[in-house]
């Protein structure tokens, strides 16, 4: 009689060890997943850094060059239009144009690849090849460019953007509200700037 309630505790204790190890395993599977996802996420970013990494970026829009750059205090900041004809140039600094070029951007440091296509060798059917918009991105105090982006057409879906990040041999899509972003990004602060007096 006694022998029976012993081996009864004891096969209820190999089961609660039993269920303790499957719960571990099931709690590392999971882990693993999900380490898995996150390292697909990230290699899913259009840029090749976070966006806090970043000390500046340029967007050519049309020959124009306008120049956003962080400083030392890592607050965002216009540089100014870059024609390549000015003597001169203006630093266009004011907390509503920090707040605006910090969401425009942070935005873009969210942008996800959404398709690749191989690039062909013309890369004319994606509009890459001739541009009218580029996108150049710096690490600070570095003047060589970390990447560069040739934006293309608009897809066919009509929500989606080619873009070329330079080199590659794939053209990518992202979002087109990503670029209508920065190419309101790029009309507002000029317009402000043109409003504003400046100080060299």
């Amino acid at each position: 009689m006694s022998e029976s309630p012993r081996r009864g505790r004891l096969a209820a204790v190999w089961a609660i060890l039993l269920a303790l190890a499957a719960l571990i395993a099931l709690i590392e599977w999971s882990d693993r997943e999900e380490t898995g996802e996150n390292l697909l996420y990230a290699n899913r970013m259009l840029l090749p850094a976070p966006i806090e990494q970043l000390g500046a970026i340029e967007i050519a829009v049309s020959g124009t060059l306008h120049r956003f750059e962080r400083d030392k205090a890592g607050v965002w900041f216009w540089h100014g239009i870059h024609t390549g004809t000015e003597g001169a140039h203006e630093h266009f600094t004011d907390p509503d144009a920090a707040r605006r070029i910090d969401k425009a951007l942070a935005g873009l440091g969210r942008a996800r690849i959404e398709r690749e296509f191989p690039l062909q060798a013309q890369g004319a059917e994606f509009g890459v090849t001739t541009p009218a918009m580029i996108v150049l991105v710096y690490r600070p105090n570095d003047p060589k460019p970390l990447m560069q982006y040739a934006v293309g057409d608009i897809a066919p879906d009509t929500i989606s953007r080619y873009v070329l990040p330079v080199g590659s041999t794939a053209v990518v899509t992202i979002p087109n509200y990503q670029i209508d972003n920065l190419l309101g990004l790029v009309e507002a602060t000029a317009a402000a700037a043109r409003r504003t007096p400046q100080r060299q």
